[in-house]
Parts: C-alpha cells; structure tokens; sequence
C-alpha cells in the first residue's frame, strides 16, 4: 500500500474492533520511522526497541480511544511513542545533555517525501507556524516536546525567570493556535 493512500484513521479504527490484519499494516507502514525516533529520543537500540515495542501494545490496547475528530492517525500513534519515550528518560534519570542546537534542525525537518500530502501540509504549516515565533517563544515550546522538560528546568537552562517562561510558552502556544486555524 502506497504511503499517499495509507489510511491510518481506517486502520486505527479496525485495530478498535480487533482487526489483527490492521494492526499489522500499521506497524508495517510506521515501526521504521517509529524506531528511528525512538532511537533519536533515547539513544540506545535496544531501550528504543523496548519503547518501540510498548508503544505499539500501547496503540492495540487503546485504538478504541482513538477519535477521528481530534486529529490524524499518524500524529495519535507518534504521541503514544513519543510519551512512551519521555516517560523512559525520566525513569531512568538521563542526564538532560546542554546541547539544544538539535531542536532548530529538528523543528525544520520537513516529512519523509514518501508521507502523505495531508501530512506533508500539515508539517509545513506547523514548521511555518513555528518560524514567525520569536526564538524567546519557540525555544521553551520545543524544549518541552522535545526534551520533556518541566517550566521549571527550561527557566533553569535558559536562565530565565519561571513566571517569563510560563508567559512566553503560554503565548507561543496561543500564537500557534491562531496560525494553525488559518
């Protein structure tokens, strides 16, 4: 099946009703991308294997949540991996490394050529969206979903005052959302 015309809603709604057959298409089209993450996010194979793993028991076991209303398959399927991986990092008290060059690369990062045009819209309306914010707004919002990270520690990396830093997500996000609507 041609990624242009994977339905990842449709498949998602017969792994509700215990579609096997689905599931196994959706781990087929996705698991790849899914491990590359993974392994971005926690930087061990294995431990981005284990996560990988838990996180598509964790999509069988709740495809019934899924809601067509509230967004896209895809999107549903990479938060469940990407909390599935936050939560691993806290768990196992990873040092959060300094380095936060990745995050501006990674906000940039247009979807694979092969992702669906929705998706690809999508991406390029979020990348857009998140290029008008000013860095003070966009770099705390980032460190959040990417990293993890509590107000508290963004105010710490990036010296700020906490009080600031819950301002300027809280408008960043607003900002977004108004963007995104367009």
């Amino acid at each position: 099946m041609a990624d242009q015309m994977f339905d990842y809603e449709g498949q998602l709604e017969s792994c509700a009703r215990g579609d096997e057959g689905a599931f196994q298409r959706l781990y087929r089209q996705e698991s790849a991308k899914m491990l590359g993450l993974a392994l971005t996010l926690l930087g061990q194979r294995e431990e981005a294997e284990d996560c990988l793993h838990d996180a598509f028991v964790q999509i069988w076991r709740n495809a019934d949540n899924f809601q067509r209303s509230l967004g896209s398959g895809r999107a549903w399927i990479y938060s469940i991996l990407r909390y599935r991986a936050l939560n691993r990092l806290r768990t196992r008290g990873r040092h959060l490394d300094q380095d936060d060059s990745f995050i501006d690369r990674l906000a940039d990062e247009g979807p694979d050529a092969t992702d669906q045009l929705h998706q690809q819209r999508e991406g390029r309306h979020l990348r857009r969206c998140l290029g008008n914010l000013e860095r003070a707004r966009r770099h705390p919002i980032l460190l959040a979903f990417y990293r993890g990270m509590t107000h508290d520690q963004i105010a710490a990396r990036l010296v700020t005052p906490l009080g600031t830093i819950k301002g300027r997500i809280r408008a960043g996000l607003r900002a977004l959302q108004e963007c995104l609507k367009v």
